[in-house]
């Protein structure tokens, strides 16, 4: 199957970043169908990439047109197997689980065309750990967006040994059509590139908070202004959702057993308290009050 066959792509979950992938693909001139088993989630995303939408066109870095042209490419549905079966090219993009992303693709599996390709927007698990849920493992890759995926220029394509060389060149091309700057890793390693790197700081940087060698804000203060980071680490936190973070590190500890890849205890402790960064309005920093640097 070439690129030019793949006419349909589903993304799976409308969360933080289904909905904004699907735009992607709207806008790339795929049909697109975004599935959410939750209504809300579906209604909520709708909203929101109007107004986002309505924020370009008002810019100027989209025409009125071409925001036209994508939604009546984008389809949105709570069933599953309509999506899947109707796809070439579906992206699962549901909660950062194991056992959550194994049971989606097994039911992918018995809904979705056999040419279909399945992609994982997993950010850490690799798909080894998931391909076996389905009878197709050469068709199975990581396709690894950042948040905000419409703003973030970049896509980790990760392959397993399992993954076909046909796979990745179609999933590069979907990227290219995307104008996402694809990135193909041809060896399979937990956390892939970005978030490896971004997990060391990020684990450093929670060290020097929790035993008290400076407040979080100073720490982000730091990274800005000496090493000149847009973001702080615990801004990026906040970013991404403080639980996306906490069930990386816990996978993480689930692979390796090592003790120190076990989520620190402030980490768990905002999880639990449901303060999870800037989509509950709280995290790190309180953003109902605009405590943080915008």
């Amino acid at each position: 199957m070439n690129n030019h066959e793949i006419q349909t792509i589903a993304v799976i979950g409308a969360g933080q970043m289904g909905h904004q992938i699907a735009m992607l693909c709207a806008l790339g001139g795929y049909r697109t169908i975004l599935q959410d088993v939750n209504g809300s989630a579906l209604s909520k995303a709708e909203d929101t990439l109007q107004k986002l939408m309505e924020r370009r066109v008002q810019k100027r870095r989209l025409s009125k047109e071409e925001v036209n042209k994508a939604f009546a490419n984008l389809t949105l549905t709570e069933s599953l197997k309509e999506a899947a079966s109707e796809a070439d090219f579906i992206i699962e993009a549901v909660v950062e689980k194991l056992e959550v992303k194994r049971e989606v693709f097994a039911q992918l599996e018995e809904y979705a065309q056999p040419h279909a390709i399945l992609a994982t927007n997993s950010s850490t698990i690799m798909n080894s750990s998931i391909a076996d849920a389905a009878s197709r493992p050469d068709k199975i890759i990581n396709m690894h967006f950042f948040y905000p995926a419409l703003v973030m220029d970049c896509v980790e394509v990760v392959t397993s040994s399992r993954t076909s060389d046909e796979t990745a060149q179609i999933t590069m091309e979907v990227c290219e059509r995307i104008n996402r700057t694809a990135v193909l890793l041809n060896k399979e390693i937990s956390g892939f590139i970005a978030n490896r790197i971004l997990g060391a700081l990020q684990k450093e940087a929670v060290f020097l908070y929790e035993n008290g060698y400076a407040d979080f804000k100073d720490i982000d203060t730091i990274c800005r202004k000496a090493l000149n980071h847009p973001a702080g680490p615990f801004e990026l936190m906040d970013l991404s959702g403080i639980d996306v973070g906490y069930y990386v590190m816990q996978q993480r500890f689930a692979e390796t057993k090592d003790p120190a890849d076990q989520p620190f205890d402030c980490i768990k402790e905002k999880v639990e308290q449901g303060n999870l960064g800037r989509k509950t309005g709280k995290g790190w920093y309180d953003y109902t009050k605009e405590e943080v640097r915008q």
